[in-house]
């Protein structure tokens, strides 16, 4: 049986998941696979620190570069996208195989990573960089490769998810919700790569990259994070058959593409409407197979791992069968026109405003509304409050969203409006 000798950079939560993974369930994975993967090397600038899963001797070291000597397989897991770019490119300059989990790299740095391994004819695995335990890497580049990808929504950041699952569901305000969240864990100390929406921007980016050939980077995203979601936003959306999540919009329409992160009405009826606490959804439509719905646990120690895991084996059949770049990480050929500009996106639009209850009001709003051709689908105005200021709730039907935002400065000019305009998107998943 062939053994392959896996080098793990980084010994913190997901590295110890992998090494836990490869020592207690190496006998299984080689029954399967053929392959035994044999834990190596294991890199930290601490290994002194239990981590809770037993070692064997001389496996811990502080000696990244001569690990990847050692090793015949390169496991990048400590993030960021200035040392851990260095070590990638090192063991793909030897020739090495790569498998990582860092969103944040791939993301912005994948086109300089991606030529590099084509150059060493090299390969990068990188299943774990955007859902974690949820295969939706290789569903893209193999199990849909017979597919013209029409669209990909994601609940991509469990982080996100379990807030606005938290604030539906008890009527618990954000930043409360937010600090349970970091005392269990599921958010960081310093939450905004997460709570504004950059997390699922990274993943956005490596999915529409995947999907359309072209290497996108973060910077055409429009981004923008849950923040300003409110319990009254959330409660209206209930009554009108809706939730908010914040989702991932990837879409080819008439061979034009756009990408978007932000937060969205979707139809409760909606499979992904459905996904719940930290736990994340990938659906992906194909011009062949129609939608597929990928969910499951989108961070965490085990999940990633299992992903990280997954990627080994494939990796190792490679260098079994000498069969390297089978799948190449990332082939480039556009498969779409244009990237459309976010003020070119057209949308279906939920509005909330605080006006004053008086004749006319309505009527002027609606007027400034047809006059940039935007239809309105639903209003309703919420009884029970104030007579100075009261919510007044628009859906739209689908507009051009430079329409809504010039509707929106001139409505909030009004006199008779009492606060910012509400805007959420829409989309009738």
């Amino acid at each position: 049986m062939k053994e392959v000798k896996v080098g793990i950079i980084g010994f913190g939560t997901v590295g110890s998941g992998v090494a836990e993974c490869l020592l207690k369930n190496g006998d299984v994975i080689a029954k399967r696979s053929g392959i035994k993967l044999v834990l190596a090397r294991i890199a930290d600038l601490d290994i002194e620190k239990d981590r809770g899963v037993k070692i064997p001797e001389n496996v811990l070291t502080k000696d990244t570069k001569q690990l990847i000597k050692d090793v015949d397989v390169v496991v990048e897991l400590i993030g960021g996208t200035t040392l851990a770019k260095d070590l990638i490119l090192e063991a793909l300059r030897l020739g090495k195989p790569v498998v990582t989990a860092n969103k944040a790299l791939l993301a912005e740095k994948g086109e300089e990573l991606f030529a590099a391994a084509e150059k060493s004819e090299a390969d990068i695995y990188y299943e774990a960089s955007v859902a974690g335990g949820i295969p939706i890497i290789k569903a893209l580049r193999e199990g849909l490769v017979g597919n013209r990808i029409e669209k990909i929504y994601g609940i991509m950041n469990g982080t996100c998810n379990y807030i606005l699952t938290r604030m539906e569901r008890e009527n618990v305000d954000f930043a409360l919700v937010l600090k349970d969240a970091q005392a269990l864990g599921y958010a960081e100390a310093e939450p905004s790569l997460d709570i504004d929406g950059w997390d699922t921007a990274h993943k956005a980016a490596i999915l529409a990259s995947l999907a359309y050939g072209e290497w996108f980077g973060v910077k055409p995203i429009h981004v923008q994070g849950i923040r300003n979601i409110s319990l009254a936003d959330l409660r209206y959306a209930d009554e009108l058959g809706y939730r908010i999540k914040l989702l991932a919009v990837i879409k080819q329409i008439d061979g034009d593409v756009q990408i978007r992160v932000h937060p969205t009405l979707i139809p409760k009826k909606a499979m992904l409407a459905g996904i719940s606490e930290v736990f994340n959804g990938v659906m992906v439509v194909g011009d062949t197979v129609g939608g597929t719905l990928f969910y499951g646990r989108g961070a965490g120690r085990q999940a990633t791992a299992s992903a990280v895991v997954a990627d080994l084996v494939d990796v190792a059949l490679n260098l079994k069968f000498g069969s390297h770049r089978r799948v190449p990480a990332f082939r480039i050929g556009p498969q779409f026109k244009n990237l459309i500009p976010m003020e070119e996106v057209e949308s279906r639009y939920y509005l909330r405003l605080q006006v004053q209850d008086k004749p006319g009001v309505v009527a002027k709003i609606a007027g400034i509304l047809g006059e940039r051709k935007i239809s309105i689908s639903s209003i309703v105005q919420k009884e029970g409050q104030s007579e100075d200021n009261v919510s007044l709730l628009i859906l739209s039907h689908l507009a051009l969203e430079k329409s809504v935002s010039s509707a929106i400065s001139e409505i909030e000019k009004m006199t008779e409006i009492r606060d910012k305009v509400k805007l959420i998107r829409i989309e009738d998943i």
